[in-house]
């Protein structure tokens, strides 16, 4: 071999491509199941004293405008989140699902419902089934939500309202909880906040907010529930 020949040098082997950072768990987004078992623990510590009707309406509406499943966190930390503080094998399954925990399809009835009213009208009334969450828009249109005669398939429901240059309507049976979560900018948000005599009555939240618009909702007189699992 001469002498004088260069050595043909050894290309290195190129570097693995970086692998991408795991998300942290608390950044993962929501799912509507995650929020309904939040829900859900907040519904029982208000049954049990230990939440106020006050409490309990401003975190059930932060609850569902949460992004992440660390925005729900802070929502339950202070409660039992099982029936009782000392079964944490129950308390981490009430919990919002971790990332390694796989999050089951919602039941039917806990889908989330859309009333949609852009420069036109959207409603929902007469005998229809309630799901745990309504979201109704209304842009320079309005959105009415009659509930006198529907089915109530749990105790709990939020209606979302956000009303711009518009106005959504509700009405509720005179015999179920009403509560208000929500605010008005430069427009009205009145809702008739009452207290049902029957801790079993449904309790319906309504959050959200009103800009240039309204959002209502009151009781329908001579309107009842007659049974919450009809």
């Amino acid at each position: 071999m001469d002498e004088h020949q260069p050595v043909p040098l050894t290309k290195p082997d190129a570097a693995p491509p970086a692998a991408a950072p795991a998300v942290p768990a608390d950044a993962i987004r929501a799912s509507d199941a995650d929020r309904d078992r939040v829900a859900d623990i907040l519904r029982e510590a208000l049954a049990e004293g230990r939440l106020t009707a006050e409490e309990h309406a401003e975190r059930i509406g932060g609850v569902y405008e949460a992004k992440t499943r660390g925005e729900l966190a802070p929502f339950v930390r202070d409660l039992p989140t099982a029936g009782t503080a000392a079964d944490p094998d129950g308390a981490r399954a009430a919990r919002p699902a971790s990332a390694s925990t796989p999050t089951l399809p919602p039941p039917r009835n806990s889908l989330t419902d859309n009333l949609i009213a852009v420069f036109g009208g959207a409603g929902r009334r007469g005998r229809w089934r309630v799901g745990r969450k309504t979201n109704a828009f209304a842009l320079f249109g309005g959105v009415e939500i009659d509930l006198t005669e529907a089915v109530f398939e749990q105790q709990e429901i939020v209606i979302q309202a956000t009303a711009i240059f518009g106005g959504v309507e509700i009405r509720v049976p005179e015999n179920v909880t009403l509560r208000s979560a929500g605010t008005g900018i430069f427009g009205g948000f009145d809702v008739a906040d009452t207290e049902a005599e029957d801790p079993a009555a449904p309790v319906v939240v309504v959050s959200g907010f009103a800009v240039f618009g309204g959002v209502e909702a009151k009781p329908k007189r001579g309107k009842r529930v007659r049974n919450l699992n009809a």
